[in-house]
């Protein structure tokens, strides 16, 4: 037997390392890629941060001033709102083009079903939120069930919100006086408080406190990891006992249901019922969530990032507002935010994989 078949001899004579690899972790690049991968809302923060010192240096105090800052919010509160349903959705790989449709017919049957057929206020609210609710249901239904592309259902769902709102409404719209006179509850999300110099309304807080609840069971309950765990990759989410049907229809009646708490704000917020009010919220709320940090491809994001990159919009409105610059600017700015959110978020995917 030669020396090269003895394998004893030949393990003998092998080095006692076995392996050996590079530290990939050191690096500032790295460092950043890792704290990004961890914390996918501190890109919007950032940026939110950035945008306040930069137009807070331009235009001073005027920018600075308490009401300035307060009118941001009030200003992002139904976009907020109706990102946080976006969101949820986003999350799971899918999209929801419904969104906005979904909160204006939520308004119009809390304000038809008072003033047409005389229903007490608190029971026409409750009858909004459980009608987008439902709708929202339907949506996971037919994706989950029907196994349907969510772009085609709610492009569908938005098509047909949309005709209905205007048909049933008669294309009527409730007026603010007489809200107030008659049913003042379906304005109760726009009273307006003071604390100091800053001016808040209870749309802003519920818009806060939904996200950060929001927040708290996406992080810490087992509903909220498998949302997560359905968007990452549905069939091992399943494989690992995640009734993956159950919780995409969940979502998306909880996405219903905040849509309809964006209709009772924007009620409050403009003050009448109008069925053309809103017709951007489904937009407005995909940049929010984009901007916010929120992978399209499902799986990974924060909340939080979503209501950063809502008020990210809202500064750059009001800052070129101040400013005296052309309005269109606005839109060219949040397009080059848009790209580059999508753009970090796949070289984020890039070097993490």
């Amino acid at each position: 037997m030669t020396q090269s078949d003895n394998f004893e001899v030949a393990a003998g004579n092998a080095k006692p390392e076995i392996a050996s690899f590079e530290d990939q972790e050191k690096g500032l690049v790295a460092r950043f890629h890792h704290a990004l991968h961890t914390t996918p809302a501190l890109v919007p923060l950032i940026v939110l941060l950035a945008a306040v010192v930069v137009f807070g240096l331009i235009l001073g105090s005027k920018f600075f001033s308490p009401f300035a800052m307060t009118l941001i919010l009030q200003q992002v509160q139904i976009v907020g709102i109706v990102a946080a349903a976006q969101s949820l959705v986003i999350l799971t790989a899918g999209i929801d083009l419904s969104v906005g449709a979904i909160a204006v017919i939520s308004s119009v049957v809390m304000g038809q079903f008072t003033f047409r057929y005389g229903v007490p206020p608190v029971v026409s609210i409750a009858c909004g939120l459980a009608f987008g609710t439902a709708i929202g249901a339907l949506n996971g239904w037919l994706i989950a069930r029907m196994k349907l592309p969510p772009f085609i259902v709610t492009l569908g769902m938005w098509q047909i919100v949309l005709a209905a709102n205007f048909l049933y409404s008669a294309n009527e719209t409730i007026r603010s006086q007489d809200i107030a006179k008659q049913a003042p509850l379906l304005q109760l999300l726009g009273a307006k408080f003071k604390v100091g110099g800053a001016v808040f309304t209870l749309g802003v807080v519920l818009m806060i406190v939904l996200v950060l609840t929001l927040a708290y069971v996406l992080k810490h309950t087992a509903w909220g990891r498998h949302v997560y765990a359905v968007g990452d990759d549905p069939e091992a989410a399943e494989l690992s006992g995640v009734n993956v049907k159950k919780v995409l229809i969940s979502v998306y009646a909880l996405a219903g249901l905040i849509c309809a708490f964006a209709g009772w704000a924007l009620i409050g917020r403009i003050g009448s019922v109008s069925p053309t009010s809103g017709q951007l919220l489904n937009i407005e709320s995909i940049t929010a969530v984009v901007i916010g940090g929120i992978s399209l491809f499902g799986g990974r994001g924060s909340i939080l990032g979503t209501m950063f990159g809502a008020l990210i919009v809202g500064v750059f409105t009001l800052g070129l507002r101040l400013s005296g610059a052309d309005a269109q600017w606005t839109f060219l700015l949040i397009g080059a935010l848009i790209i580059a959110a999508v753009a970090v978020d796949q070289w984020i995917r890039k070097v993490a994989s």
